[in-house]
């Protein structure tokens, strides 16, 4: 796999992760916001905590391409064996 080819797969890999991982604990405001507040959505989080998700997307993700990575490399997962 070349490097264009790697990058492509890893933040393909990496968004999939970051939109699997982004709705862990998320609390909403609505009991905060009983009136009407103009400009605030209720349904917003409170804190979604971004930086923390960031680094547990791409831990997850370097060990799930690392293994990708691996298996390519020693030709247990060639994917134009499968389609001739």
């Amino acid at each position: 796999m070349g490097i264009t080819g790697s990058i492509i797969v890893y933040v393909m890999i990496w968004w999939i992760i970051f939109f699997s991982v982004l709705p862990i604990g998320i609390q909403s405001n609505k009991e905060v916001f009983k009136e009407k507040i103009e400009g605030m959505d209720p349904g917003a989080p409170k804190n979604p905590k971004i930086g923390k998700k960031f680094l547990i997307t791409t831990i997850i993700t370097t060990f799930i391409f690392s293994v990708i990575y691996y298996l390519v490399n020693i030709d247990l997962l060639n994917l134009r064996d499968f389609l001739k």
